[in-house]
């Protein structure tokens, strides 16, 4: 981390086509534009299958016939043509919409700009599969008056909530030096190389941006020509990757450059995850987490401006309820509690509030879900851990039924995943045993089995499970779950031997 402390994190195709079609001047164009060529599915798709598949697509597709206009070569076309038949097809069948950030505005804009592309006269000649007039069509239950309201916002000039600055290229030609838009800090617009093109609008705006243009290019050479949803994510990467080795029991070196760098942005509000974005309670909470973990706690306060009667929220006005979000800010309170018995009685109220609302929006199968990740495992680990840290006896059921259905979804090679065995899946749910299959028949022999699959595989990468605009991997972060699974998984064996692990004590 301290090699890249900008963090480490896996190219996007949604942001990468943006940055095609956005900032042709930009250095690597031509490779960007090759990545986009060689990473389309034989279905003409792109990204991971399934509902996740949609934004990937949608941007690329646009990317490439925006090239095309000025450049009509035989394989861009082809591409596009691919592209388009499976949008076709995809877009009237889909039924459950990814609850990834800003993809109500996200889609809405693309198949508005394609649209816009397949209006065009020469557009019919040179699609050799795609019908004449033929457009593209919004997801069932999916509309435009949302765009329509953030356009209006930014074309009045009007001041710009943070949120939306990660996302501000959905506004097209309208965020070119929007005067909504405060100066970026370093040159970035909401910790995105995409929105930061769009402010900048064309070269004549890089040239009279130079810390914005410098930013631009800094991602593209870190990340060979690409570039991931959001950079840097050093606080983000950090807490994370401290939390999860310092809960595991693994000795992290609480190392001045470390400590800085956790607290150099934290303020009255919290920590955002990167510059541009608003403070949020799930990076502040990780962060807290982490600073106290190293023997530096920091100010727990500035948590309780996310409290709302449901639970706290990710940022203030957010839509929905982050499971995730939860469990780390109570992992945050219960260990103020811990470290201060004689803390106000607002605390400990607050955590079995948590308890409770995560019991409460438990899964009947004992899963857990959030928005924040793609993957069940994820969710489940963070409120397992978070839940068995509160030690709050109502929610003893609630952990057992956690390792029930962990012990009960592990596939055949020892793996668990969503889609298919991945090691980080596994990660997590070796966790969830740890945490909370004491006493459960057969979570033992699940354990071992998926300590020996972590064994064999874990130094395979995975796919990106992480939700942004696109679907990503934080490389770090999930090295560092990986990490922590092997030694609690090991610790387990070393201190109870092959007859605990055989399932007969746990």
């Amino acid at each position: 981390m301290a090699s890249e402390p900008a963090g480490q994190v896996s190219p996007s195709v949604y942001e990468t086509a943006r940055l095609v079609s956005l900032a042709p001047w930009l250095t690597g164009h031509v490779d960007r534009v090759n990545f986009l060529l060689s990473s389309q599915r034989p279905d003409g798709g792109w990204g991971p299958r399934g509902e996740y598949a949609l934004v990937p697509t949608l941007s690329a597709t646009e990317a490439l016939l925006a090239v095309a206009r000025t450049s009509p070569q035989e394989d861009l076309l082809a591409a596009a043509d691919r592209g388009l038949q499976a949008l076709a097809k995809w877009l009237p069948a889909v039924r459950a919409i990814p609850d990834t950030p800003a993809i109500e505005l996200i889609v809405p804009a693309l198949v508005e700009s394609i649209n816009a592309h397949l209006s065009r006269p020469e557009a019919i000649t040179e699609l050799k599969h795609w019908h004449a007039g033929a457009l593209l069509n919004l997801p069932i239950g999916m509309d435009g008056r949302r765009l329509a309201a953030v356009r209006r916002l930014i074309a009045s000039g009007g001041s710009v909530p943070q949120k939306l600055l990660h996302a501000l290229e959905v506004v097209g030609d309208l965020a070119r030096q929007a005067r909504g838009v405060e100066p970026p800090p370093h040159g970035i617009v909401g910790a995105s190389a995409a929105a930061t093109a769009a402010w900048l609008g064309g070269p004549s705006g890089a040239a009279n941006h130079p810390a914005s243009r410098a930013y631009l290019e800094s991602v593209v050479k870190r990340h060979g020509s690409l570039a991931p949803c959001a950079t840097p994510i050093t606080a983000f990467e950090r807490s994370w990757v401290v939390s999860s080795l310092k809960r595991a029991g693994l000795r992290v070196p609480a190392s001045p450059d470390l400590i800085r760098s956790l607290t150099a942005d934290l303020t009255v509000d919290g920590i955002p995850t990167g510059p541009g974005l608003p403070a949020d309670a799930d990076t502040t909470s990780v962060t807290l987490y982490a600073l106290t973990a190293l023997g530096a706690p920091g100010d727990t306060e500035c948590l309780w401006r996310y409290e709302t009667p449901q639970g706290f929220c990710t940022w203030p006005g957010e839509d929905g309820f982050s499971l995730t979000t939860n469990a780390h800010v109570l992992d945050a309170l219960t260990q103020h509690v811990a470290a201060r018995p004689n803390t106000s009685t607002r605390y400990p109220v607050a955590v079995r509030r948590l308890v409770d609302a995560l019991q409460a929006r438990q899964q009947a199968d004992g899963s857990w879900q959030d928005r924040w990740h793609a993957s069940p495992y994820y969710a489940t680990m963070c409120c397992t851990l978070a839940v068995a840290d509160a030690a709050e006896p109502s929610a003893a059921s609630a952990l057992v039924r956690a390792a029930r259905w962990v012990a009960a979804s592990q596939r055949v090679d020892g793996s668990w995943g969503r889609w298919g065995g991945t090691v980080e899946e596994t990660a997590y749910a070796i966790q969830v045993l740890v945490a909370a299959g004491r006493n459960l028949p057969g979570a033992g022999t699940a354990l071992l089995r998926g300590r020996a699959y972590l064994e064999e595989h874990s130094e395979e990468d995975g796919p990106a499970l992480w939700h942004d605009k696109d679907l990503y991997r934080p490389t770090m972060i999930v090295r560092a779950a990986v990490l922590a699974a092997r030694h609690v998984a090991e610790r387990v064996s070393t201190a109870h031997g092959q007859e605990y692990l055989s399932g007969s004590r746990m």
